[in-house]
């Protein structure tokens, strides 16, 4: 009837998801996710072996103001 991703079935993902939202609130959920997925970034990128930290490039940007006569 339903098909199984390793151990997590739909009715046991939505059960899951139902639980979070009355735990944490509708507010919380987005964050929550960020934190995940910037979890399971920096745990991949360990295990690859990647000791290189991911920073942002940051550039410098002037403005310039130009007046007309």
């Amino acid at each position: 009837m339903f098909t199984t991703f390793g151990l997590i079935t739909p009715m046991t993902a939505g059960i899951i998801l139902v639980i979070a939202l009355v735990i944490f609130g509708p507010g919380k959920l987005p964050d929550l996710g960020k934190a995940l997925g910037k979890g399971i970034r920096e745990f991949k990128s360990a295990t690859d072996g990647d000791d290189k930290p991911e920073a942002k490039e940051v550039k410098e940007v002037k403005t310039v103001k130009i007046e007309k006569e």
